[in-house]
């Protein structure tokens, strides 16, 4: 008995060691990520568009419409690169930012040139429809189901097939009407328009499942690249459209 108690106080740690153990500081606990908020969301969103407009505005004041073929070169390979990889990098999107940026000024140069005013206009447009998607949206007036969500895309994946065959046609000299200003180009670009706007309530729906699943703070960059992209295809329709009614 006494070797077994002996042998538990050779084992015990000693008072001197357990209060060294007591003195020393607790570790820091690793620092955790921020969750994602919509206020993140709406920093980045107008970060981006902030960006876009100031490359615009420089670029219909140079008059650099030669700035428009390189331009959109970039801005579709960055595209790429961040729809691939799903990237929140900065970088890239402000890049693309940038690039589309100096893209929609050079176009808005060209448009205004011939339709004087017409930009504003389209600016305009394209800001009342975003709201007013904004405003369905809250209000639940129309519900994102996983039913609604394939019809839009869908329907979007429709809209690149016919422009595409629209595009390879034109260049064999085959006028399908549907770029000509016509009525039935006309009827085109309200589609076209109503699909793209549409497209913002996945893009709110997606904001709202993100931030409700705790991602990180950094995805907001990913996601004003979204509303980015989408802005932009809703600009130039309705410029297009102003045009034909200008015509």
């Amino acid at each position: 008995m006494e070797k077994v108690i002996d042998a538990q106080r050779q084992t015990a740690p000693s008072a001197d060691y357990l209060n060294q153990m007591y003195n020393t500081p607790p570790a820091a606990a690793p620092a955790r990520e921020r969750f994602l908020t919509i206020d993140d969301v709406v920093a980045k969103t107008a970060t981006v568009l902030g960006v876009a407009l100031v490359a615009g505005v420089a670029t219909a004041w140079a008059n650099a419409t030669w700035l428009a073929l390189p331009a959109l070169i970039v801005g579709f390979v960055l595209s790429l690169i961040v729809i691939f990889k799903q990237s929140s990098n900065p970088g890239l999107i402000l890049g693309y930012a940038v690039a589309e940026g100096v893209l929609l000024g050079a176009i808005t140069d060209l448009f205004n040139n011939i339709y004087p005013g017409i930009g504003l206009q389209a600016i305009v447009g394209t800001a009342g429809v975003f709201a007013g998607m904004l405003v369905i949206y809250k209000t639940g007036a129309i519900r994102v189901t996983p039913k609604f969500t394939k019809m839009i895309i869908g329907a979007m994946i429709g809209i690149l097939a016919v422009l595409a065959v629209n595009l390879l046609l034109g260049l064999f000299g085959v006028d399908t009407g549907i770029r000509s200003g016509g009525p039935l180009a006309i009827v085109v670009s309200l589609v076209i328009i109503v699909v793209a706007a549409f497209s913002f309530l996945l893009d709110f729906d997606a904001i709202d499942k993100a931030i409700k699943a705790g991602v990180p703070a950094k995805t907001a960059w990913y996601f004003s690249f979204g509303l980015m992209v989408t802005l932009v295809w809703l600009y130039l329709e309705i410029l297009r459209l102003l045009s034909y009614f200008r015509d």
